[in-house]
């Protein structure tokens, strides 16, 4: 049963992506997805739902392989550790953590199509957006606790 829940938050994730647009940038829940995965599963869970949600990204989009599934699986491996094996969680930590892991998933995806593929935007662009979604998750890391708080 979780792991139809699983899939139906990657697909809902993926719709709302695809379909809302903030000032012109589209947020990015399917880091949230990839963080919640690390944050209930653990490192070595979080680093395969992290992955399977960027490689479901990857061939939805349409771009190369690969991008998603680096930034998505660094972020479900690293969300493993704000939920209270390194950290005690509070919803400040909860904040921070999804907007850094936000911060990260953004500059692997942006790098590597740059690198690897044409470019996506300016850098400009690209900062501006990254950061906006990461603002967007912020708010989002409020709500996504791990099991084993009081």
């Amino acid at each position: 049963m979780k792991l139809v829940w699983f899939f139906f938050s990657i697909i809902a994730a993926l719709i709302a992506h695809s379909q809302i647009s903030l000032w012109g940038v589209a947020p990015n829940f399917t880091i949230v997805v990839a963080y919640a995965a690390g944050i209930y599963s653990g490192s070595t869970k979080g680093i395969l739902l992290g992955s399977m949600v960027g490689i479901l990204e990857d061939s939805v989009s349409g771009n190369i392989l690969g991008p998603n599934l680096l930034g998505k699986g660094m972020a479900g491996f690293f969300a493993s550790f704000s939920s209270g094996s390194l950290f005690r969680w509070t919803p400040l930590l909860g904040m921070l953590s999804l907007f850094a892991l936000t911060l990260m998933d953004g500059a692997v995806v942006f790098l590597s199509r740059t690198i690897f593929e044409i470019s996506p935007a300016s850098l400009s662009r690209g900062v501006l957006a990254i950061l906006m979604q990461g603002m967007l998750n912020a708010v989002i890391g409020i709500f996504v606790r791990p099991r084993n708080v009081d």
